[in-house]
């Protein structure tokens, strides 16, 4: 609580440093000048504008509103990520949600720049401004066709199957994809007789009897389910890459990347638990 003499030396503080006479003191009281009617127009406007501020913060921490801008590399945007957005929007519609999909490079410069709250990607960061989670790791899987004669037998050897025809990820540069580099670390060396710039153009062409593929088992779902691809069964251990979840160094997450993150990993959980079939 105030006391009047208080109020009266705020007020007359205030007039003094404004130059200009705000009240008329009558013996009934005081009385606004044009000039105090000025600032009391403001003042009401400044106090709506921090209640409306009050509002418009607490829309965000509890999801009422606001923006995200998720950015990720193809297998994670085009297989992983669709189901989690429907979730999201399901339970938070009125978050603006917006996906960039692009090669792990492109994705991770997009946040250097500051256009992305988050990327996902399947190549490690070499940029210390981010912080970089791995937060889930990717099966490679070999495919076939269904009538491909390597699925009469109960396991193939890695050499046999890099022995048929290679239909493979195409780079845009000299540098081999990753399934070639990883096949080389294990001395193996497939020939490749088409590159092709996307997965879904890989497993058509394996459906096609083109060749054979290692492609993510996140691509594979539907053509296991529609029966156009087999997952053939290799003796040895599986290719597996780290798929990584990069944010802004030392910043605090907002409530809507917070929330989307927890969905992300719930999705990861549940994709744990299903079993591996092989079509």
């Amino acid at each position: 609580m105030i006391s009047q003499p208080a109020v009266s030396k705020q007020l007359q503080l205030l007039e003094r440093s404004l130059r200009v006479r705000l009240f008329d003191r009558q013996p009934r009281g005081v009385q606004l000048t044009a000039a105090g009617e000025v600032l009391a127009d403001y003042a009401r406007r400044i106090f709506a504008l921090e209640a409306e501020a009050h509002r418009a913060i607490e829309d965000c921490t509890s999801l009422r509103r606001g923006k995200l801008a998720i950015g990720a590399s193809t297998t994670i945007g085009v297989y992983l990520l669709p189901e989690v957005f429907v979730r999201f929007r399901k339970r938070y519609p009125e978050v603006e949600l917006s996906l960039e999909v692009g090669s792990s490079r492109s994705i991770q410069s997009e946040l250097l720049q500051d256009t992305l709250d988050v990327a996902l990607t399947e190549v490690a960061p070499d940029e210390s401004a981010f912080g970089a989670m791995e937060f889930m790791t990717d099966e490679l899987v070999p495919v076939v066709c269904r009538s491909h004669p390597l699925l009469k037998k109960s396991r193939a050897t890695p050499q046999r199957f890099c022995q048929e025809p290679f239909v493979v990820r195409a780079t845009g540069s000299d540098t081999k994809s990753f399934v070639e580099r990883a096949l080389a670390e294990r001395g193996l060396f497939p020939t490749a007789v088409m590159s092709l710039g996307s997965t879904e153009a890989i497993k058509r062409a394996v459906a096609a009897g083109v060749g054979v593929a290692i492609v993510s088992r996140l691509a594979i779902g539907l053509e296991l389910k529609a029966k156009t691809l087999a997952v053939l069964k290799l003796s040895g251990p599986a290719i597996r890459r780290p798929l990584y979840r990069l944010t802004h160094r030392g910043r605090s997450p907002s409530a809507a990347l917070t929330a989307f993150i927890a969905m992300l990993d719930e999705k990861v959980q549940e994709s744990k638990g299903k079993p591996q079939g092989n079509g």
